[in-house]
């Protein structure tokens, strides 16, 4: 068995070659039981465990195990880590184990990517990230794979954080750190929050016609990264119905407070590749993408590693 390292797994996943690659198997699907969610109480704070099994019905099986502490920040370590096991589907010998780590981080800010490819307007070119973790860095990468950005804004609860951030962007785009958070939503063409956050940070008030939100933080019912505000004015798309069912803490709680229903999302990812439903409705519409992540997603993108480094030998 083959150990696929972060840096092996990022060489092996360009952006519009994973981004394709999630489209194909969104539209093809694969079998992918709900992930085993488990809170940890630990000395220092809760932390969680998942596991997310898939399989192709004739092909790859894989797993995926994944650790997050959000404690990890105080400490100036990376809340997620994990790893992933591929296994050939004829006799379910594994192939590979891979940094599962880099392998989350890349996948989901390629199925952000793939939605707003989807939904952002064609003209969209200023990036609000919302956020300055390890996945914050993916998911302006991966955007500017499917959209001509040209601004990236950056905020974050530490203004040293985001200068860092920006400053890292500043040869590719016009790249700042801000403060403002609801100038620059204001501002902003694509919103893509990337937070552990329990509150609110983007309002539904701020927003101006035409902006596509992107929401990848708030994985459990109990956390969230807008008011229900943002969900009354917004097209409301999900990567998939049984995660935001389970976990998707934004449509939770904006549901709790007699906001929103299940009933009013729009689609899911697979029903807008497929065609079977439409994506926005006109330019001056405001569209949200909420994810919590799939195993689809990271069979999907081990898939795209292990095939890449076989074809390379």
């Amino acid at each position: 068995m083959q150990i696929i390292t972060g840096e092996q797994v990022a060489a092996a996943l360009p952006w519009p070659a994973l981004i394709e690659r999630l489209a194909a198997t969104f539209r093809e699907g694969v079998e992918s039981p709900p992930r085993h969610h488990h809170a940890m109480h630990r000395p220092d704070g809760e932390a969680t465990m998942l596991l997310m099994p898939a399989w192709e019905p004739a092909g790859y099986i894989g797993v995926k195990m994944v650790n997050v502490f959000p404690q990890n920040a105080e400490h100036g370590v990376p809340a997620i880590s994990g790893l992933y096991v591929l296994s050939e589907g004829k006799h379910g010998r594994p192939l590979a184990c891979l940094d599962g780590s880099e392998l989350t981080r890349r996948r989901t800010a390629a199925a952000s990517a793939l939605a707003a490819r989807e939904l952002a307007r064609t003209d969209a070119e200023t990036l609000l990230v919302v956020g300055t973790g390890k996945l914050a860095p993916m998911v302006i990468e991966a955007h500017a794979a499917v959209r001509r950005i040209r601004r990236v804004l950056v905020w974050g609860r530490n203004p040293e954080k985001a200068e860092r951030l920006a400053d890292a962007y500043r040869d590719r785009f016009d790249s700042v750190a801000v403060t403002d958070l609801p100038a620059a939503s204001a501002e902003a063409d694509v919103i893509s929050c990337v937070t552990l956050s329990t509150e609110p940070l983007v309002r539904g008030e701020w927003l101006r016609p035409g902006t596509h939100l992107d929401l990848i933080g708030a994985f459990r019912p109990s956390m969230r990264e807008t008011d229900g505000e943002c969900l009354v004015r917004s097209e409301v798309f999900v990567d998939t119905y049984a995660g935001a069912r389970g976990e998707a803490g934004d449509i939770h709680q904006a549901i709790d407070e007699g906001l929103f229903s299940f009933e009013a999302i729009r689609a899911d990812l697979a029903e807008l590749l497929k065609g079977q439903k439409p994506g926005r409705s006109s330019d001056d519409a405001i569209t949200l993408f909420k994810s919590v992540g799939a195993s689809l997603e990271d069979l999907a993108a081990a898939i795209e590693v292990w095939e890449q480094r076989e074809a390379r030998g």
